[in-house]
């Protein structure tokens, strides 16, 4: 698969399960207290307060570590946040540059980013290696940040699903490591700025980066979009339910209801591409073959045979003939693995939603979308382009063998998830020129916290 697949397996394969979880109730910072009457900025007021209110909890240690900015002639703060995104293929540096007038929302006005290769999890036999990327990471963020800010700048780490599957103590081991890094930088950082990321955060992170980067946030005019993120170990979909529809057919979780507005959001853990491909194809998460085994699929071209790494163990592959069309086969084979694995929630067929990460790559990889531009899709075209791409893999194997698979997956997973075919989807890599990921949404918890929006 290409080198945009290989970037995007962030997270390691695992056991299907998920992971559901709401943001809890806050009190609203007396930033969004104009914008009470509309749901998306309580959303964010309520999230962005949830476990960071540091300056009452730290007021000593705040005392002796007060945060500067910088202020322009304009009366706007500059202001910077670090944070490290720890996936299993890699690890990447987001540098974030805000300016803020008092009492209004931060602005983003540049980003820096860097990632090295491998990630985190490939260290866990041996932590003290993975001293090396961290520091060389840290460089770049001296180079970004003026050096008489770095003492007010946070510097987070937050690992993904890729840690959330290794052993606890290995994990742990890992994750001191970096905290032992951080603390000797110059940079602001407290223990609980370094840790693994469950899925519920990821997703509502990912949701406020969206609609942050598009501006609905504090505007009354805009109704807050859904947010599709397709990792390599785990999924995540989150959107604002209307209240009228969500009083009628309440959502079967044990979601909490906020003073104002609440968000529905699922994570599921074993369900992102690459733990869905080991799965189908009928491996088992950290178990390596036996000598002379090979996993077969009906995903592939029948007479295909190679060879597939995932999470440091190499894998053989090949296809089989299953006495029906590709596409059939395939389908048949991956709807028993999503069967009764995904809660459907038929309220998304009246929202629009942003689509990222292997949503985006593997719409490239099939000529649907432009890699710089992005587009705009349907469900129905995924299933068309994975019927295409099967019938002629019948015939001949062509440049990325995974693709009748992936794009099967992706068509039934969005099913699953209650899309109707004819839904559109925006697919975007980046939003105003700023790369759609989880980590600007995170960041503001902290550049909020400190800062005291």
């Amino acid at each position: 698969m290409s080198d945009r697949l290989s970037r995007r397996g962030e997270e390691a394969a695992g056991r299907s399960k998920f992971e559901n979880g709401l943001i809890q109730t806050m009190k609203i910072p007396k930033l969004f207290y104009a914008f009470v009457i509309f749901t998306c900025a309580a959303i964010y007021a309520i999230h962005v307060k949830r476990k960071l209110d540091l300056k009452s909890k730290n007021a000593a240690d705040d005392s002796e570590n007060q945060l500067d900015s910088e202020t322009s002639g304009t009366d706007q703060a500059v202001l910077y946040g670090i944070i490290f995104d720890a996936g299993s293929t890699g690890t990447r540096i987001h540098i974030f540059q805000f300016t803020q007038k008092p009492k209004e929302v931060p602005r983003l006005i540049h980003a820096t980013f860097r990632a090295i290769k491998p990630g985190l999890s490939a260290y866990a036999d041996d932590v003290d290696k993975s001293a090396q990327g961290i520091n060389d990471l840290l460089a770049v963020a001296k180079e970004v940040v003026p050096k008489k800010l770095w003492k007010s700048t946070p510097l987070v780490l937050k690992a993904t699903a890729g840690l959330r599957l290794l052993p606890e103590e290995k994990a742990q081991k890992l994750l001191d490591k970096v905290k032992q890094i951080f603390q000797e930088s110059p940079f602001f950082v407290r223990d609980n700025f370094v840790s693994i990321m469950d899925g519920t955060d990821e997703g509502i992170s990912a949701w406020i980066t969206v609609n942050f980067l598009s501006g609905n946030l504090n505007s009354p005019k805009k109704r807050c979009v859904g947010m599709l993120d397709l990792g390599g170990g785990s999924t995540q979909i989150a959107f604002l339910p209307s209240p009228e529809v969500t009083r009628k057919n309440p959502f079967p979780f044990s979601q909490k209801y906020f003073e104002l507005a609440f968000i529905y959001l699922s994570s599921y853990l074993g369900l992102g591409l690459m733990s869905a491909r080991l799965e189908i194809l009928g491996g088992v998460n950290g178990q390596a073959l036996k000598e002379g085994e090979v996993l077969t699929s009906p995903c592939f071209s029948p007479d295909f045979q190679g060879e597939w790494e995932h999470a440091k163990i190499m894998y053989k592959i090949k296809g089989q003939k299953a006495g029906k069309p590709l596409f059939e086969a395939c389908f048949e084979e991956i709807a028993k693995i999503l069967a009764k694995k995904v809660h459907r929630t038929e309220e998304v067929k009246d929202i629009d939603f942003y689509a990222f990460s292997y949503y985006y790559d593997l719409a490239v990889d099939a000529g649907l979308i432009d890699n710089e531009k992005g587009g705009t899709l349907a469900v129905s075209d995924f299933e068309t382009a994975a019927k295409n791409v099967c019938k002629t893999m019948e015939v001949q194997q062509g440049e990325h063998p995974f693709l009748c698979m992936d794009l099967t997956y992706i068509s039934l997973l969005l099913e699953e998830l209650g899309f109707p075919k004819s839904h559109m989807f925006k697919l975007a890599r980046k939003i105003n020129n700023i790369e759609t990921s989880w980590a600007l949404g995170a960041i503001l918890h902290y550049i909020d916290s400190f800062h005291n929006l």
